[in-house]
């Protein structure tokens, strides 16, 4: 798992196919600060399906920047 507090936004240099899987959000306290929790489970194709694979924690201020980045690439003000 880990805690992001800010994002570097990056141009990738080239964009492949992925997998599908599912995902959970959970709305965290911790230690007197909220975090909005990102954790992926396992696709239909590993061995343990539905088991947490990744986790991503994000401080206020990544997720709000988070917001600001995905509402203007995807045409929202």
């Amino acid at each position: 798992m880990t805690t992001v507090r800010k994002f570097g936004l990056k141009v990738p240099d080239r964009v492949s196919n992925q997998t599908e899987s599912d995902a959970t959000v959970a709305l965290i306290d911790f230690n007197g600060e909220k975090f909005v929790q990102l954790d992926s489970v396992g696709s239909k194709d590993r061995k343990f399906v539905g088991k947490r694979s990744q986790s991503m924690r994000l401080s206020k201020d990544a997720f709000d920047q988070l917001v600001r980045l995905g509402n203007k690439h995807f045409g929202q003000s």
